[in-house]
């Protein structure tokens, strides 16, 4: 997909859904369970066991308007290889300038990594589409109120503590949209296979943005 259209896909939904898994089989219910829920948006992690693979399988049998994106890339060589498993949107905990050049080369939604405004600009500035704010968790909300401030022309996504409860005031202080894994994807509903749990807090959380 272009980088325009995942950009529109993800600014629209407000929502990046962080899956670490191995089992391709649930972790393609998953995907279901929550796009249901109004989650486009599914990012695999290269700390995910078999990462790229996953990747391969999810993007072959995604649904129209779902996108598969890898998460937690370091380098532009593996950011290559995410592309080419089919990758729709790369994101990094770190500002990597080659990796972003390479997204952009192939016209990948990119979300590098910063926290410090300047590293932010920086991010921006080198072509970031949005800004990954990590780790969210040390500055909360508040943070990015602050930032909106003298840089209102950055998109921020916070990562890290972003909740279903406190979800709603990260994009109210300025946030375009958040990335959420574990408060997102209940554990023990996916174990017991209970799907139906995972699009409930999908469709609930996709409400409390609007």
């Amino acid at each position: 997909m272009r980088r325009d259209e995942a950009l529109e896909i993800i600014l629209a939904t407000k929502v990046i859904a962080v899956i670490r898994m191995s089992d391709t089989e649930k972790l393609a219910k998953v995907a279901e369970a929550i796009k249901q829920g109004g989650v486009q948006a599914i990012e695999v992690t290269m700390t995910t066991p078999a990462a790229l693979e996953i990747i391969a399988s999810m993007s072959k049998k995604k649904t129209a308007g779902v996108l598969v994106g890898a998460g937690t890339v370091l380098d532009p060589e593996t950011a290559v290889q995410a592309v080419h498993a089919g990758a729709d949107f790369i994101v990094s905990p770190i500002l990597n300038v080659e990796m972003i050049q390479v997204c952009r080369r192939y016209d990948v939604f990119v979300a590098p990594g910063a926290f410090t405004p300047t590293e932010i600009v920086s991010a921006w500035e080198k072509g970031a589409d949005v800004v990954k704010v990590f780790p969210a968790t040390s500055v909360g909300p508040k943070y990015f109120k602050d930032l909106k401030g003298p840089l209102p022309q950055i998109r921020l996504m916070p990562t890290g503590g972003v909740s279903l409860e406190n979800a709603r005031e990260f994009i109210a202080s300025g946030a375009c949209c958040v990335a959420i894994g574990t408060a997102l994807l209940d554990k023990k509903a996916i174990e017991s296979g209970n799907w139906s749990v995972l699009t409930e807090k999908a469709r609930a959380l996709i409400e409390s943005l609007k």
